[in-house]
């Protein structure tokens, strides 16, 4: 997979209006990716801060997604510079930062994440320019990783306006489970209050021109066309543990249906 004509067709479409959906993975397992990765996703995000993954396992991962033409982001643990490099060296076409609470935080994080003059990460030979094999060519690439600010505390509110202003910065995403917490309604969505964040942070992204989204992991379709609908335009839509206990569920327990024992 070319990974910055993937890019590249991802950001033209966001900035026309368009929608980048993607999905998310917690489960460390190359067979796991391989399926998600042919699922028609723009992009899966491998999840280090949730998830069971090493950064030893990323290379099979990221291959197995590529199979798909789905481009590997990763939604990092703590953001440090060490980790950007290893997941970026690894193969990764971007990041998706958690619990971003201030722009200083978000430029610190963008700049570990570049080559320079861009940024300070440090410059080498690495699967994610085919060790050296394709050094040239990556070093655009490696200017400007995918970069994507999750908005999970009540906090970030307060100085989104920055956030967003911050260059490079190619989307936001609620996490609303975090959001929720740290307002003290954990989980609850429909409260006048959360719902009024959630408006706050649309229509300051709205102004600001930078897409929008919210991960959505229940994974029922009619609350996808909901977000889309309300102008979401980067949507993460569920995970793949989500995906499996929804579907794994034995359905005699759901169905009311007379088994009839064979006669001895």
């Amino acid at each position: 997979m070319n990974r910055l004509k993937k890019l590249t067709k991802i950001r033209d479409n966001l900035k026309q209006g368009g929608l980048s959906i993607g999905s998310w993975m917690q489960i460390p397992s190359s067979t796991v990716a391989e399926v998600m990765g042919d699922s028609g996703y723009d992009w899966i995000a491998i999840d280090l801060e949730h998830g069971s993954f090493s950064i030893n396992m990323l290379p099979d991962i990221f291959r197995a997604l590529e199979l798909g033409d789905t481009l590997p982001l990763v939604r990092l643990l703590s953001g440090s510079p060490e980790e950007c490099k290893q997941v970026l060296d690894a193969g990764a076409g971007g990041v998706i930062i958690p619990m971003i609470e201030s722009s200083e935080q978000l430029k610190k994080v963008r700049d570990s994440c570049r080559w320079p003059p861009s940024g300070n990460r440090g410059v080498a030979f690495s699967r994610a320019n085919l060790f050296g094999k394709n050094f040239n060519n990556y070093i655009e690439e490696a200017q400007n990783p995918f970069l994507v600010a999750m908005i999970e505390n009540i906090k970030a509110v307060d100085d989104l306006s920055s956030i967003l202003k911050v260059g490079g910065l190619d989307a936001i995403l609620i996490g609303p489970y975090d959001l929720s917490a740290s307002m003290g309604i954990i989980s609850e969505f429909e409260n006048p209050k959360f719902i009024k964040i959630m408006d706050q942070i649309y229509s300051l992204s709205k102004e600001a021109g930078i897409p929008c989204g919210v991960h959505i992991v229940d994974p029922m379709l009619n609350d996808l066309i909901k977000r889309i609908e309300e102008g979401y335009r980067f949507l993460p839509y569920s995970i793949d543990s989500v995906f499996l206990n929804k579907s794994v569920v034995n359905p005699i327990n759901s169905i009311d249906i007379e088994i009839i024992k064979p006669n001895n």
